[in-house]
């Protein structure tokens, strides 16, 4: 009986594809790298990354918000140089510069030649949300960053079909399972979009199957914490979709999308989705564009964050610079050709003078503050790092206005994770314990039952009445810069005489 074996698609050489265009694409990435490290140092610690610092000195499998790797990042790179913003956040600056490169690798896969790989590249350092959210350490930053290189070894597979990609694009998802949660809907629509273009193959390699099980395996821990807390992340996924909402919700979600994609990031970005689906070149790949749409369709529906399908903009730089590439050097008309490539420099000059324009670049002094909290929400990357030393010392003074037998038997609660984070960084050596209800802060655990005056640092004064006998204000704090409610006309109380125990009290004022 003789057997037919279906030969797999015929793989093309490394040395078949166009040259990577090592010298300009590093290039980008240096005066990228400059960029970043003179935002890095220009004002304070925004507010997430003084959670993650606290959280990296309560280390854990699970996080009511977020995955352990970045309270360990931070715990990490903190006790490295402590107090040090630009060694903090090196680990988000240095996975944004490697996807500045392998957003032009990804061109380089899809069939594109040195111009196509180097405007891939301006395309992702120019565009203000790409390359500034590295200025800090976040979520985000790595999360996106390692979507593309997800992405870049499935390309790669594709043209290949060599399986270990698969493994190791399993192994970089298990570790973004330890930052956050929204990879498994990119492996979801992946799969759709395969199943409806093809190659349906990539489902049926026995490698990628077992990265799944890696990743469940490496996931477990994170799982189980969760479980044991009562799926905190669901109730996270609820406040967002209900922020989400509050700035305009499904209505602004599209264009917003594109709009933090950059000026000429916005143009590669739409062309590219439709290139993806209709350039006959760009066939084997089809599948990406798919998989696009329907990311953002279900980050729409379900409330997500304009960000969340961020991930998948450097594939879809990569296609439409591809796609422009391949018209021009089509094109029989030379005026035709002129005006795509004017066009072209126009807009990679546009996006650089756009993303230098949204870098810190003014004295704190020149800041105007926020006119209200909309504007303040508008530009948190910028009123999120300013007002925490003066919170510290509000609240450490207020402290020490304390008698003696007051102090010993205190704790500090805040209203925000944000504020007791700072307080946690800037001042826990000079301040009893520090607690909060708010995000995952709360699950940190509740003040003892031991601790009879409180110092509290804003709050709900209808709840805080509720809970003490004694509500008297000891000061108040009010930054020029900063969030209303958090740096900003936030009044700091002396709370006594807790009419019940913090361990039945405290999981009603847990929130997200």
């Amino acid at each position: 009986m003789t057997t037919t074996r279906i030969a797999d698609p015929p793989r093309r050489d490394t040395a078949a594809l166009p040259a990577f265009a090592t010298a300009p694409v590093l290039g980008v990435a240096v005066v990228s790298a400059l960029v970043l490290l003179a935002s890095a140092t220009r004002y304070g610690y925004f507010g997430d990354e003084l959670y993650f610092l606290a959280a990296g000195r309560r280390l854990s499998f699970g996080y009511a918000d977020q995955g352990p790797l970045l309270p360990l990042l931070a715990g990490m790179m903190d006790g490295l140089a402590p107090g040090s913003l630009v060694v903090l956040r090196i680990p988000a600056i240095v996975l944004t510069l490697a996807a500045v490169v392998v957003s032009a690798e990804i061109a380089r896969e899809f069939g594109g030649g040195r111009g196509a790989q180097i405007l891939t590249a301006v395309a992702y350092a120019t565009s203000p949300f790409l390359l500034l959210q590295a200025k800090n350490l976040s979520t985000n930053a790595l999360d996106t960053a390692l979507w593309v290189l997800i992405t870049w070894l499935v390309v790669r597979w594709v043209r290949t079909r060599r399986d270990g990609l698969l493994l190791a694009a399993a192994v970089v998802t298990a570790i973004d399972m330890q930052v956050k949660w929204l990879i498994p809907f990119f492996w979801l629509a992946l799969a759709a979009g395969v199943l409806v273009f093809g190659p349906r193959d990539l489902l049926r390699r026995p490698l990628l199957w077992l990265g799944g099980v890696i990743v469940v395996l490496v996931s477990i821990p994170a799982l189980l914490w969760q479980a044991g807390h009562g799926w905190p992340q669901f109730a996270l996924t609820a406040a967002v979709r209900r922020e989400q909402q509050a700035t305009g919700g499904m209505v602004g979600f599209v264009p917003l999308a594109v709009l933090i994609a950059g000026t000429l990031g916005a143009v590669l970005l739409c062309y590219g989705t439709w290139a993806l689906l209709r350039h006959p070149a760009l066939r084997p790949y089809r599948f990406l564009g798919l998989t696009t749409v329907l990311l953002t369709v279900i980050f729409l529906v379900t409330g997500g964050r304009i960000y969340y399908v961020a991930g998948m903009y450097a594939a879809m730089f990569a296609a439409g610079a591809v796609a422009v590439s391949e018209v021009i050097r089509r094109s029989s008309s030379r005026l035709r050709k002129r005006l795509l490539v004017g066009s072209g420099a126009g807009l990679t000059a546009v996006s650089v003078l756009v993303v230098l324009g949204s870098t810190p670049w003014q004295p704190a002094a020149d800041i105007p503050p926020p006119e209200n909290d909309a504007a303040a929400a508008m530009q948190i990357g910028l009123y999120g790092e300013f007002g925490w030393p003066e919170l510290a010392a509000g609240v450490v003074a207020a402290y020490e206005s304390l008698p003696a037998r007051e102090r010993e038997r205190s704790a500090v609660i805040a209203g925000g994770y944000w504020q007791a984070g700072a307080l946690d960084q800037l001042a826990g050596d000079r301040l009893p314990p520090v607690y909060s209800p708010a995000r995952g802060f709360g699950y940190f655990g509740a003040p003892p039952d031991t601790a009879t005056t409180m110092i509290c640092v804003g709050g709900d004064t209808g709840r805080l009445r509720e809970q003490f006998a004694v509500l008297e204000p000891l000061g108040r704090v009010d930054t020029r810069l900063g969030f209303l409610g958090n740096t900003r006309d936030v009044v700091v109380w002396k709370c006594a005489e807790p009419r019940d125990a913090w361990s039945r009290v405290w999981p009603g004022w847990m929130h997200m």
